[in-house]
């Protein structure tokens, strides 16, 4: 039967004896009695050796320093073991401290010399694990890698995959039901001569033997939990991935991951092998697994290095094959930009620098590269997916000037930043994109026919937002004049109205903030849809509470002018936004003109026209033929004026309206300031409904004697609303006017809206928007509109 697993500990790992022992209970609690295990030398013991080479090479005292190696190992040995087991270990040590004083007493090291006595380290971690675990009463022995894994000489060492995994297999073969400690990090020639296998040696070493000996699962037991989505020790709310697929945990370690190599990945592809990353400090806790093949993708990674090498330099070739040499001789560029006139940039770690510049200088005649330039102060940001194209939009938004245009190889998005600001951006993108997404609640007020109308819209329209904001925008609320339903889990759109009717309660402004307080939300935007003056008076409370508001309701506009201007202080005093294009104009984009007039720095020097759908259709219908008064009752029962036509005819509405867009505009009026000449004589103004319908036609005479009066000078009646500012001088009003047969108010489609704005840049042809600017579907999509730019707002770094 295949073993099926093999565990891998590094230095920190094994750092002093209660490492040890930690270690010795995870591999009897976590695992089985013919498991692999491959170790690094305990703690610092590598570079004790590194630096008695050097000592010996520069001819110093060395061998005070190996005492003191001498002695960590001894002290090890006598805290682990009895006194049989003890012992051997330590007969086995003082004959390697003999070995160790003859190579470094040496006049010179060749490099397998000097390899041997670096590869001590593991052997004495090897031996001595294998040790204790026998003590523990289970079967363990230590191996020597040397005598499995076999290697071609070269900058990093070429194992004989053939070779090696004939003596891996043999030796499982011969060792069943025993653990075998074998030594990471080393290797030998067909001569037994002592090989390194470079920098994360042993992480390779133990992912190698795994595909040689056909193991299930490697773990690799270290000091971190495994691969979080950034670095903790740089972002507070970094997480924890349970998964990643191969593909990405190569990309992460090519672009410079402190928890996997590149190399260690390599010996993995093309296997079923599964690599588990945990720590040995907390053996209980979650960890990654990092699987051979996944088809979905992991959450994404963010990645930095703070210092990289740019090349920049003019090729000739052509670039696919420039990159494929690059990648021939393991030297693959983190990411490269093809600039223009035949100049490419690419980068490089700062390890693989030298190394870069010497295969360009050796094929620059073969390549056709000249002018090799190379700086050194640029620092990378990354970000890993394999749904990386969706992060693209997010992470570019947070691109300065400085910053190279993203690299996208379909697995990572990839960026270069002054050094000073790779932390920064680090942090920015993990939030943005790899951070929790940000959650943004949606309370609508008024659940009548716009209200139903904005949550059918919203229904099509919300996956398509969600993407492209990369967040979550949810129904949270539902409010009429009585009933409430506040739902933390939010509100399922397709069964909203059956929800309301059974789960809705009654409800007070206190406990309404309250609820809403309560919400795990980001950010909280109320959509007011009604009409009432009782809301628009909560304004300030919801501004205060953190709440942003979107408007139809024309009353908080348009209401006096200490609390128009109460409200603009406090959006003002902190990060909060409201906006009101559907309380004018419905869907018509009139206040964004204003505003893009505004930025654009233009001066607004007039605003007019008809801004009732219900009297643009009854003026473009009146031709005199029939009484005024039957073409308002006729516009009653189509249902086209409110239920009392005076609240139309009076031009109230109008009167409004204008009044918000002119403190759009920035004139701090009141509504009084606005003259209104309403349809309505003051003797039919305070009648009941039921007496002014009986009297209606008394509107007639007079608007018959308009009509024909126009008529001969060739002109029209129209309801109009108009502000001018005339030298300095602000002149306001709603009311009749005649306008030229030629006029934009004299041809519209009866029920349309039509807003004239002339500005020093409009003057002689004034800009004009006209279209509905009523309606449940339009109203609805205004709302929808500001609701998508409140949230693109907030999600702005």
């Amino acid at each position: 039967m295949a073993r099926c697993h093999l565990h891998k500990f590094g230095g920190s790992s094994l750092a002093d004896a209660d490492c040890y022992r930690r270690v010795a209970h995870i591999l009897l609690t976590h695992g089985h009695s013919d498991d692999l295990v491959v170790v690094s030398a305990a703690g610092k013991s590598t570079n004790f050796l590194y630096k008695l080479l050097e000592l010996s090479a520069t001819n110093q005292l060395w061998q005070e320093e190996l005492q003191t190696l001498i002695s960590f190992q001894q002290n090890l040995i006598e805290q682990l073991l009895s006194n049989e087991q003890a012992r051997s270990l330590r007969e086995r040590l003082s004959t390697d401290q003999s070995q160790l004083i003859s190579l470094l007493s040496l006049s010179t090291l060749n490099d397998y010399q000097s390899n041997q006595v670096v590869s001590f380290g593991e052997r004495w971690s090897a031996r001595l694990l294998a040790a204790l675990l026998r003590e523990s009463g289970v079967a363990a022995s230590d191996v020597d890698a040397r005598t499995l894994l076999i290697a071609d000489e070269a900058a990093v060492p070429q194992i004989r995959l053939q070779d090696s995994r004939a003596r891996v297999q043999a030796l499982t073969e011969a060792h069943p039901n025993e653990r075998l400690i074998i030594t990471g990090f080393i290797c030998a020639n067909e001569r037994g001569d002592t090989l390194l296998l470079g920098r994360n040696g042993s992480d390779f070493s133990a992912t190698l033997i795994a595909s040689l000996a056909d193991i299930e699962r490697v773990t690799i037991w270290t000091d971190v939990e495994g691969v979080f989505n950034a670095d903790p020790n740089k972002i507070n709310d970094a997480k924890l991935l349970s998964s990643l697929s191969l593909a990405e945990a190569n990309r992460l370690a090519h672009l410079g991951s402190p928890v996997l190599h590149n190399r260690t990945l390599q010996p993995l592809f093309d296997t079923k092998v599964s690599l588990a990353v945990r720590s040995s400090y907390a053996s209980h806790t979650d960890f990654t697994l990092i699987a051979p093949k996944s088809s979905s993708a992991s959450a994404p990674v963010v990645t930095n290095l703070t210092s990289v090498a740019l090349f920049n330099l003019e090729l000739k070739s052509n670039v696919k094959q420039f990159i494929a040499l690059l990648d021939e001789a393991g030297l693959s560029p983190l990411a490269y930009w093809e600039l223009g006139q035949d100049r490419v940039e690419l980068t490089v770690t700062l390890e693989n620098q030298k190394q870069v510049l010497a295969l360009l200088e050796a094929n620059s005649e073969t390549l056709g590269v000249n002018d090799i330039k190379v700086t050194t102060d640029l620092g990378l940001v990354a970000l890993v997916s394999a749904d990386a194209n969706l992060y693209r939009r997010g992470f570019a938004r947070l691109l300065s000037r400085n910053a190279r245009p993203l690299f996208n190889d379909g697995m990572s998005l990839v960026t270069l930043v002054p050094q000073s600001q790779v932390n920064l951006l680090t942090q920015k993108v993990h939030r943005r994109c790899a951070g929790p997404r940000k959650r943004i609640g949606v309370l609508l007020l008024g659940v009548g026919n716009i209200g139903e109308a904005w949550v059918e819209l919203f229904a099509s329209a919300q996956a398509a937002l969600n993407k492209e904001l990369e967040a979550s925008v949810e129904l949270v609320g539902l409010l009429s004049s009585k009933k409430a339903l506040i739902s933390d889990d939010g509100i399922e759109l397709d069964g909203w109205k059956s929800a309301f009717e059974s789960a809705a309660t009654p409800w007070q402004y206190d406990t309404l903030f309250d609820e809403l307080h309560q919400l795990e939300c980001d950010e909280v935007i109320a959509l007011d849809i009604s009409a009432s003056a009782d809301l628009t008076l909560q304004y300030p409370e919801f501004f205060a509470r953190g709440i942003h508001v979107v408007s139809a309701n024309k009353l908080a506009g348009s209401g006096p002018l200490p609390f128009y201007l109460e409200l603009k202080q406090q959006l003002d005093n902190r990060r909060l936004f409201w906006r009101y294009n559907a309380s004018c104009g419905a869907g018509l984009p009139v206040q964004h003109a204003l505003n893009d007039l505004h930025n654009s720095g233009d001066s607004i020097e007039a605003v007019g026209g008809i801004f009732s759908g219900t009297l643009c259709w009854l003026f473009e219908n009146f031709d005199a033929k029939k009484p005024f008064s039957e073409l308002v009752l006729e516009a009653k029962g189509l249902g086209i004026t409110e239920p009392d036509p005076r609240d139309d005819l009076s031009g109230r509405d109008m009167q409004r309206k204008l009044l918000i867009l002119a403190r759009e505009i920035g004139f701090e009026i009141e509504l009084d300031d606005i003259e209104l000449k309403s349809l309505v004589p003051a003797e039919l103004a305070e009648l009941s409904l039921e007496q002014f319908l009986a009297r209606i036609h008394e509107l007639d005479a007079d608007m018959q004697q308009q009509f024909v009066t126009a008529a001969e000078q060739e002109k029209v009646l129209r309801y109009v609303a108009s502000l001018d500012n005339v030298n300095g001088k602000l002149k306001a009003e709603v009311g009749i006017q005649w306008v030229d047969n030629s006029h934009p108010y004299a041809n519209l489609t009866p029920g349309d809206n039509v807003f004239v704005i002339r500005s020093e840049f409009y003057q002689d042809n004034p800009l004009i928007i006209r279209g509905p600017g009523a309606g449940r579907l339009v109203t609805a999509a205004a709302v929808q509109s500001d609701l998508a730019h409140i949230c693109r707002d907030l999600l702005q770094e």
